[in-house]
């Protein structure tokens, strides 16, 4: 591991870690660096999995922390995290950063599996998010956002996922929430009261044979196909646990199970999902 960690006057951290994967399951470059510890973990079926440990508090106001992951030509990688991340108010008034690039080459596969981001109270975290994807990758990227520790109110966030495909935009979306949000986000036209929100993006070349419909899935959330072999399901929730089994049900409905061909686009299979999902008390 080669540091590079700065820790200035005003207790800010500028912090990298990076991943590099490969169609043999090695990791050439498995690099932590200060709050961000990445560590290879045991993997089901023929993915090479790696955990995000969190070595210290972070981020708070004005750290800079950042991941990239590339996952090279015929390379399935998965990444999750050991638990969730909460951005906190720090010593200086500055918004924190979080950057996540990730580039996944021709035949290869990213499952980008994070657990939560919590906003607490008196934070502000600009989280941005770039992919890039050769024409023949595949990709399940899901985020989730809880706004507020419990009992509190939410800090401010603003997101920005953006993703290329084939040197092409696929996707670019940006939101905010919080006290530094624009007036009306959390009202009926964006949260409609939920604290949480989260989303999950599939990317696959199947779906060019096999266009996936738009449709509600239950109450609260939505699938919309990309123009691109490409689903977005948005999801709104009243808590972390609600909003992971609905991302969960629609990764299901999309992706069929693990050891199993996707069931995309049967209409059966969403409901029988979403429905398992919602019959669950929250």
């Amino acid at each position: 591991m080669r540091a590079r960690t700065s820790l200035a006057a005003t207790a800010r951290i500028v912090a990298t870690a990076r991943i590099v994967a490969t169609r043999d399951g090695r990791l050439p470059v498995l690099e932590s660096d200060g709050p961000l510890a990445l560590r290879r973990t045991r993997a089901a079926g023929p993915y090479t999995r790696v955990t995000v440990v969190g070595a210290m508090s972070a981020p708070l106001g004005g750290d800079r922390l950042a991941i990239e992951a590339e996952v090279r030509d015929g390379a399935r990688l998965h990444v999750d995290s050991a638990a969730a991340t909460v951005a906190l108010p720090g010593r200086t008034p500055a918004p924190a950063g979080y950057d996540v690039t990730l580039t996944v080459g021709e035949g290869a596969e990213l499952h980008w599996l994070p657990e939560q981001l919590i906003t607490a109270r008196g934070s502000e975290l600009v989280m941005r998010t770039r992919v890039d994807l050769a024409a023949t990758a595949r990709l399940v990227l899901r985020e989730e956002q809880i706004l507020g520790r419990h009992g509190e109110e939410t800090g401010s966030l603003t997101t920005r996922l953006t993703v290329h495909r084939a040197g092409r935009p696929l996707l670019d979306q940006e939101l905010s929430y919080g006290p530094a949000a624009p007036a009306g986000w959390s009202g009926p036209a964006v949260l409609g009261g939920h604290s949480a929100v989260g989303q999950l993006l599939v990317v696959d070349p199947e779906f060019e044979k096999s266009p996936v419909p738009a449709r509600r899935l239950g109450a609260t959330a939505v699938l919309t196909p990309l123009a691109g072999p490409a689903a977005l399901v948005t999801a709104v929730a009243p808590d972390a646990l609600v909003l992971r089994r609905l991302l969960d049900a629609a990764s299901t409905a999309l992706r069929g199970p693990a050891d199993a061909p996707a069931g995309i686009g049967e209409p059966d299979t969403v409901r029988a999902a979403i429905h398992a999902a919602e019959a669950v008390p929250g």
